[in-house]
């Protein structure tokens, strides 16, 4: 076991979010390969340890290890480049993961949301993709596998321990017909019945609110369990921005603030969704 001593003398360090991916991204392959973690150790001449420490993002290694690690489990080629791309990449408080076409897309996304404590988010345009109907999804995509993608994410956060999340939604997101009165009135019900599910809170910000900066572009905001550091990000049409350069974070939650103070209180949003669910409900006939 004298090799092993010398490959676990990296301490455990706070896990951040490109070692949280890391690790999710080792856990996912060998769960596909049908490997235990004692077993891939065992062959590895690893502690049970380090593995278990690599998985949950709580320890480094060098690119050399994670490449034997990744043959070991047998990747394949787009997998492996793409581990070794987060393995090697350098730390400057921001990173892009693009969304691609693989049944993995935004999987770092998700599996931030699900170990976050709280996630606030504010879209401008659209209803936010965490509280989008499948129709809603499709209608505004045109992407079936980004729907999929998008449907998983929520149901990863109402589970057990789900963090507290609250979604701001612009009224110009409630006037934009997206897929037509019928699914426009779907999408309505479901914000409405959101309002009443536990540690979900979708607000409104009017109209009537006028324009400020923070209004003209989406943002998010997830918060971990003390001391891990927030992170924010930016959903575009190929690419999701990470940012959690700690000053960069700053900016992202006052605008949160500035969120906060200008929409609707929840149960007046409430009254506002319903209300539009019955303009679409008339109109779909």
């Amino acid at each position: 076991m004298e090799t092993d001593e010398k490959t676990t003398t990296a301490p455990s360090r706070l896990s951040t979010a490109r070692s949280r991916e890391l690790g999710e991204e080792l856990r996912r392959i060998r769960h596909r390969a049908r490997l235990s973690s004692g077993f891939v150790a065992e062959a590895l001449g690893w502690s049970l340890g380090k593995l278990s420490k690599l998985e949950t993002g709580s320890r480094g290694t060098s690119p050399w290890e994670i490449g034997s690690l990744i043959g070991r489990l047998g990747a394949d080629k787009p997998t492996r480049d793409r581990i070794l791309a987060i393995a090697t990449e350098p730390d400057t408080g921001s990173f892009l993961r693009p969304h691609g076409d693989a049944p993995d897309t935004l999987v770092a996304l998700s599996l931030h949301e699900r170990v976050a404590r709280s996630i606030t988010v504010y879209e401008p345009l659209t209803v936010p993709s965490l509280a989008q109907t499948e129709d809603y999804a499709r209608a505004l995509t045109g992407d079936g596998e980004l729907v999929r993608v998008r449907i998983a994410r929520q149901d990863g956060l109402r589970g057990f321990g789900h963090p507290d999340t609250v979604l701001y939604v612009h009224e110009a997101a409630l006037r934009s017909l997206v897929g037509g009165p019928a699914v426009m009135r779907d999408q309505m019900l479901r914000l409405t019945l959101m309002c009443g599910w536990t540690r979900f809170t979708p607000r409104l910000v009017p109209a009537s609110a006028g324009f400020v900066p923070a209004l003209a572009r989406p943002a998010a905001v997830l918060t971990f369990a003390a001391p891990v550091r927030s992170l924010a990000y930016v959903e575009t049409d190929t690419v999701t921005v990470f940012q959690d350069d700690p000053q960069a974070v700053v900016r992202y939650e006052a605008k949160m603030r500035q969120f906060d103070s200008l929409a609707l209180s929840p149960a007046r949003s409430r009254e506002v969704f319903a209300r539009w669910a019955d303009v679409y409900d008339r109109e779909a006939g």
